[in-house]
């Protein structure tokens, strides 16, 4: 784990369980933008530390869509499946900090506990952890790891989006002791994001709204760790005609590179811009960008 880099680092990390949609375009356009308009570094990581989801190919199609509409990282594509060892030396030092502690629970288990205690979540919501092995695993065998919330006396853990403005999430009633490896080996995607963001130097992370749920426990993640926190943009999600965001899970097909949808992209960040080529379009996108996103000293 190295410290943050000098100067502005930004990156966007898909996931390669399929080509890119035109909302992870948006994200992918937005994060490149703000590090063009910073005058800083752009890079992609690779997020396929999920094997029960990556498919074969996938990273390949991936760099190719970014390629074709003009986002060339500055480095060689991260892997997330190539740092396991990283990940592990993170687990290891919560562990021997016991900020980290084994968990014998299945989801089923969880429910039923929060059954017996009336507190199901409501539908679409997270079933919070009732920190069921906190004290031990009582001689069941362990299946994950969680990081262990500390005592927050219900008090909020507070952050600030750059676009959504001032945020707020009391860990321990909404989320509980989250996980940090899961049951199947697989490493969470918190603690390796976190990892990742630091190893990498990242000083500001720009990406879909839907992932603000996620920052605070992020944020967690890396004051346990002694990691510094970079900025935070959530951008607008791209939406279906039922108004469910896109997503590869929920079958949305891939965009078709090009001018076309570069310019659909920044109409979503609204950023109405012109050009005749995709070139032209980014030139003037990051000149925008640059005016409503860069504060100026």
């Amino acid at each position: 784990m190295t410290a943050r880099a000098a100067g502005y680092i930004g990156r966007f990390a898909p996931s390669p369980t399929g080509p890119l949609h035109s909302g992870s375009l948006v994200a992918a356009l937005a994060s490149w933008l703000d590090a063009r308009a910073h005058g800083g570094l752009w890079l992609v990581r690779l997020e396929d530390v999920d094997f029960t989801r990556t498919r074969p190919g996938a990273d390949r199609i991936i760099v190719q869509q970014l390629a074709q509409c003009g986002l060339q990282p500055d480095q060689p594509p991260l892997y997330q499946s190539q740092r396991s060892a990283q990940y592990q030396q993170a687990l290891d030092a919560l562990v021997q900090r016991q900020q980290a502690y084994p968990c014998a629970c299945s989801r089923a288990d969880i429910l039923a506990e929060l059954a017996r205690k009336g507190r199901l979540p409501a539908r679409g919501h997270e079933a919070v952890y009732p920190g069921t092995c906190r004290s031990g695993l009582r001689g069941r065998t362990p299946r994950s790891w969680r990081l262990r919330l500390p005592e927050d006396g219900g008090r909020p853990l507070r952050w600030t989006d750059r676009r959504l403005g001032e945020q707020a999430q009391v860990l321990s009633q909404e989320v509980g002791d989250f996980v940090l490896r899961r049951a199947d080996g697989a490493w969470a995607y918190q603690l390796a994001v976190v990892v990742d963001d630091a190893a990498q130097g990242v000083t500001d992370v720009v990406r879909g709204e839907d992932l603000a749920s996620s920052t605070a426990r992020q944020i967690a993640l890396q004051r346990a760790l002694g990691l510094p926190t970079p900025r935070y943009l959530h951008t607008p999600l791209v939406c279906d005609a039922s108004g469910r965001k896109l997503s590869k899970h929920e079958g949305a097909g891939a965009f078709v590179p090009g001018r076309h949808s570069v310019q659909q992209a920044l109409a979503v960040l609204g950023l109405q811009v012109q050009g005749q080529t995709v070139a032209e379009l980014l030139q003037r996108a990051v000149a925008a960008w640059r005016q409503r996103w860069v504060r100026v000293p």
